[in-house]
């Protein structure tokens, strides 16, 4: 099926064209060409000059190489008897730049047309990767995905959203709870579904005894780790820590961490661009956490304007309103994980481990009768792509023969 697209003068093309023939059709998930496109794409944003002066653009590019597109094509199935469901609107969040993009491929491997609203903000990284993509769509080896895809940018409307509501058959919607629930008021059709990434809070377990045993290669690989669930999204992304739970006795606590967090902090400052905007930001909070955390706060520490870490004496069941950006971190210490149990609600999504085994963090999700899903628990290093990645590409592809949506009964596994 072939669709023109709306012409509105408050849409903004970034890729594709309002006259242009849009086709609906969808393909096999992982289609040769959609995975050919994506390893060129993940070369020319690794060459270009512009893209290597930001990180998350350079994480996107690693993620889609070769090896790691095949690495996950290998853990399906079945696939070739599948199809993308169709079209899918794509709303991405306002705080994370290069969020779309990612959106943009987990769809397009399940076999889909995508329809992708950036963030209205002018970010660098939007115009860059669109720029690339749109070079990328000119070249006639890549004709077919070119015809299925547009990147728009609008403000905030209604009545935009519902035309491209209207007419899809799957949405994914970025963003908070807030945001989420207005946007649902506007109708899909009747056997379209919804996908919604909504606000979450995640938290991070760190065996002391585990760090300190660990040599300078292993701390450089755990200090990566960490740096890149929280600084290349800059704490943004649901599965970014904002809670470090660190077990052990008193001394082995302490010591494990100043041992972390100098790691982090050599690779935070030579790699980290903070923005003077979110240094004050940073200290703005800190002195609002003085005054309303004053009970509750045992040290602070900090590591120039890069790293902000607060201790807390004790948690409770409003751990998750703690929130930090940008390198701000709450800390708790314990010599028994279980002790936090009771601060897990509905509002947990992930939880990261270090020196811990996958069979006691699971243990301890299940006998707890926690909230969190014991398949979102990962080790350090996360991979919170994976998780999406999973999620949308079972839900937006469907059995070409029986043409009806098939679901995975396991959304994410440990890793």
């Amino acid at each position: 099926m072939i669709h023109m697209l709306p012409n509105n003068k408050k849409i903004e093309y970034l890729v594709g064209k309002p006259d242009m023939q849009f086709c609906e059709a969808p393909l096999i998930p992982f289609d040769k060409v959609v995975c050919e496109f994506l390893f060129c794409l993940s070369s020319e944003l690794m060459k270009d000059k512009s893209a290597k002066e930001y990180p998350d653009i350079i994480s996107f590019a690693f993620w889609c190489r070769k090896s790691n597109v095949e690495n996950i094509k290998s853990r399906y199935t079945g696939m070739d008897i599948r199809l993308g469901l169709g079209v899918v609107f794509h709303i991405a969040p306002s705080n994370v730049p290069i969020n779309f993009i990612f959106s943009f491929v987990f769809s397009l491997l399940a076999g889909n047309a995508n329809i992708v609203r950036v963030p209205t903000k002018d970010f660098p990284q939007v115009a860059i990767v669109c720029d690339i993509v749109k070079k990328l769509f000119e070249r006639k080896e890549y004709e077919k995905i070119a015809e299925m895809s547009v990147f728009i940018k609008y403000e905030q409307d209604n009545e935009i959203t519902a035309e491209y509501s209207a007419r899809c058959n799957a949405r994914i919607i970025w963003g908070g709870d807030a945001t989420i629930k207005n946007i649902k008021l506007l109708p899909i059709p009747v056997r379209s579904i919804d996908i919604a990434f909504a606000d979450r809070y995640s938290f991070c377990i760190m065996q002391s005894e585990a760090v300190l045993a660990t040599d300078e290669a292993g701390l450089l690989k755990l200090a990566r780790g960490f740096y890149n669930d929280t600084y290349l999204m800059d704490q943004n992304a649901c599965s970014s820590p904002q809670l470090v739970v660190w077990v052990g006795n008193k001394d082995e606590n302490k010591r494990a961490q100043e041992v972390f967090w100098k790691a982090l902090q050599k690779l935070v400052v030579s790699e980290y661009a903070l923005p003077e905007v979110k240094a004050i930001d940073k200290y703005v909070q800190l002195c609002e956490n003085a005054i309303d955390l004053s009970d509750n706060l045992s040290d602070y520490c900090n590591a120039g304007n890069y790293i902000y870490r607060l201790q807390l004496r004790s948690l409770n069941a409003k751990i998750d309103e703690l929130r930090g950006k940008c390198g701000y971190f709450y800390e708790y210490c314990t010599d028994n994980f279980n002790d936090i149990a009771e601060m897990v609600n509905g509002k947990y999504q992930t939880l990261t481990y270090f020196g811990v085994a996958k069979e006691k963090i699971t243990e301890f999700v299940i006998s707890n009768r926690l909230c969190i899903n014991p398949f979102l628990a990962h080790r350090l290093t996360l991979d919170f792509l994976g998780i999406a990645a999973h999620q949308t590409l079972w839900a937006f592809s469907t059995d070409a023969p029986e043409a009806h949506i098939t679901y995975s009964s396991t959304l994410n596994r440990l890793h």
